[in-house]
């Protein structure tokens, strides 16, 4: 029955009915048309009201009185389809969205690719890859928004290589790819399922995207550069970043991050600022501050960091929760963790990134038991802990030897908080132990693992046989580490190291010869300084760096001044046998040495002296560096791979366990 109610409009009539329905009485959403005595199809017309009603019901959210009137229209048309369709995904319905597909699969629309397209993407917003490809295989009639509808859906859940092996057919098919294809099938490359070489197969791709002309695209570009930086590619991301003939900020954005990632900070930071000098028109958004903090994080570049966080505040990026989280980790990794505390303080909302970046600044510090307080009051504030919690917590426990601590929060892990232990918390446990010299638990500890010990844990036990010279252990540790890293250089050195402290000469030459018949090079020490807002970057026995023979001059001086007070140079680090003499002379020359020397030089009395540093802090400069802050009446900070050192009147953070 159909309640009509008539306007007069100049010479036309319009009506507004309301479907007496008892299902739809309450709702009484109005639908106009053209009055059916006027008409000389009313079949026609009946068809389009009821067509209107669905998608005026669709677009009120009454998405199950809009099925009922579905299932009484024999011959909905496309856009009726098209409005269901994206309310059941709106709505998360999948009985509904069933429903829907049911009644579609009865039309003449069965095989229509723009409804098949719909379809697929529904189910992919509703979790159900399955249906997806349901939908995907019956359609005969498939376009390339079809293909990549299904690209999507399997990109999104990770099913990477059967993507992939899609993608292969279709090409087969003589199907052309656009640049949504494209962006699909380079993210299948990263996903985790592939047997395949990843990086291989993205590699395979550039080079269809070159053959097909998709160099130009910048969207398709952008994500083959994200590729490469995923696998670490610097040098492939960077040239496809050159060549790209228009860039945008995400472009820029993608760079920038993919030096800061791949610890190339200085990069990323210069990058920065040409995009800021250059690219009049790109505006850095939340994601390019995260980069730029990150890199600012990686060489302690303070000032900058700074003038980063004013930016911020200008732009009003102070609300988005990644941000201040990299801005808590900024300052702790600058020194300043009363700065970090005070964004953490000041923060309206907090998540468990926030919580573990604040629980992470104080553990690199060696303030373990201040970052097991923050631990538990994150749990008291109702934010259940996450697999990084643990890990920033454990490691925080194992730079302050909080033994016993460390292993409570372990097996808490999975007893209250049902997460079970990963390799980096096994790490983190080895370490504890390891550095603490309960070797013997640390092998139990590892013996004991749910999974396959990988490198960072035998890492982790080489690295603690190097602190107590446990000569038997660290060859285990590196038999093993040379089955699964057989390329990293790092552990062949640290077991030079071993042998060194044992005055094992011999072994020493054996483990360089295998480094030269391996080809393998030794990662060069580097240290990094922040003076008058820029960043100066010194390397082991640098020949590049224009103050160097003043630097030099003055540390021979400063050495002769320590050795009047009682310092006596730890000739031991130095792999070599050679005289003390020469010894010596290769000691002068480490790159934190000569950064902290050029501090000394160029900066006012008083002032803090940062220092950054890409390898552990060895013994010596450890040494020099306490002498130092005390006749030089400087704090000097020292952040290296593992963790903070506060050099204040001849003492360090330390207390000499690192």
């Amino acid at each position: 029955m159909w309640v009509l109610q008539s306007s007069q409009i100049g010479r036309q009539t319009t009506f507004q009915s309301h479907l007496c329905y008892p299902a739809l009485a309450s709702s009484r959403l109005p639908v106009s048309f053209v009055a059916l005595n006027h008409s000389a199809n009313p079949e026609k017309d009946i068809k389009s009201s009821n067509n209107q009603l669905i998608q005026s019901l669709c677009r009120g959210g009454n998405l199950k009185q809009a099925i009922q009137v579905l299932s009484s229209e024999l011959n909905p048309t496309q856009q009726t389809y098209e409005l269901l369709i994206y309310s059941c995904a709106q709505q998360s319905s999948l009985s509904n969205g069933l429903e829907v597909h049911r009644h579609l699969a009865n039309s003449v629309f069965s095989q229509d690719p723009f409804l098949a397209t719909k379809l697929i993407n529904m189910y992919n917003e509703l979790g159900y890859v399955d249906h997806a490809r349901k939908v995907f295989n019956e359609t005969q009639e498939k376009t390339i928004y079809v293909w990549n509808a299904l690209f999507r859906a399997l990109a999104m859940v990770g099913c990477g290589e059967e993507l992939l092996d899609l993608y292969g057919q279709m090409n087969w098919m003589g199907m052309a790819s656009d640049r949504f294809t494209y962006t699909y099938v380079l993210k299948a490359c990263v996903v985790s399922d592939l047997t395949i070489c990843p990086l291989q197969k993205g590699k395979e791709i550039h080079a269809h995207i070159l053959r097909h002309g998709f160099d130009t695209n910048i969207h398709v570009m952008t994500t083959l550069l994200d590729v490469y930086a995923k696998f670490g590619c610097v040098s492939y991301a960077s040239f496809v970043f050159g060549a790209m003939p228009v860039k945008n900020f995400v472009s820029w954005s993608a760079m920038i991050a993919c030096y800061a990632k791949n610890e190339m900070p200085m990069k990323a930071l210069e990058l920065f600022q040409q995009m800021m000098l250059e690219a009049s028109d790109s505006v850095p958004n939340s994601v390019t501050m995260v980069s730029v903090l990150q890199a600012c994080s990686g060489v302690s570049a303070l000032q900058l960091g700074k003038l980063i966080h004013a930016y911020i505040l200008r732009r009003g990026l102070d609300s988005i929760l990644p941000v201040l989280s990299a801005l808590i980790t900024m300052y702790g990794r600058c020194g300043e963790i009363a700065l970090g505390q005070r964004v953490f303080d000041n923060m309206k909302k907090r998540d468990v990134v926030s919580w573990n970046s604040l629980i992470s600044i104080y553990g690199i510090h060696g303030f373990g038991k201040k970052a097991i307080q923050i631990f538990e009051n994150m749990i008291h504030q109702g934010v259940t802990p996450s697999y990084i919690s643990f890990i920033t917590v454990l490691g925080a426990c194992s730079h302050a030897g909080l033994v016993e601590e460390g292993k409570m929060l372990f097996e808490s892990m999975h007893r209250k908080y049902r997460i079970h232990p990963g390799m980096e918390h096994y790490a983190c446990m080895v370490d504890l132990l390891g550095r603490a010299n309960r070797l013997d638990e640390a092998i139990k500890v590892i013996e004991d693992m749910r999974l396959e010990p990988g490198p960072t844990v035998w890492g982790s036990l080489l690295g603690a046989c190097r602190i107590h010279c446990n000569v038997e252990l660290a060859e285990r540790a590196s038999s093993k580490l040379f089955e699964l890293e057989p390329t990293n250089a790092g552990n062949y050195v640290l077991l030079a190291d071993v042998y060194a402290g044992a005055q094992m000469w011999n072994e020493v030459k054996n483990v360089r010869k295998l480094l030269e018949t391996r080809s393998l090079q030794k990662i060069p020490g580097c240290s990094w300084t922040e003076v008058k807002r820029k960043i100066y970057s010194f390397n082991s026995v640098d020949e590049c760096n224009p103050q160097i023979e003043e630097l030099r001059a003055f540390l021979i001086k400063l050495s002769t001044e320590m050795k009047e007070r009682g310092y006596v140079p730890q000739t031991d680090v130095v792999l070599y046998d050679l005289d003390e003499e020469e010894k010596e002379r290769i000691l002068l020359g480490h790159s934190e040495k000569l950064a902290v020397a050029f501090g000394l030089i160029n900066t006012a009395k008083g002032e803090t002296i940062r220092i950054t540093k890409n390898l552990r802090l060895c013994e010596d400069c450890h040494a020099v560096t306490k002498f130092i802050s005390k006749f030089a009446n400087r704090e000097i900070l020292v952040r290296d791979v593992n963790r903070f050192h506060h050099f204040r009147d001849g003492v360090c953070s330390c207390a000499d366990y690192w």
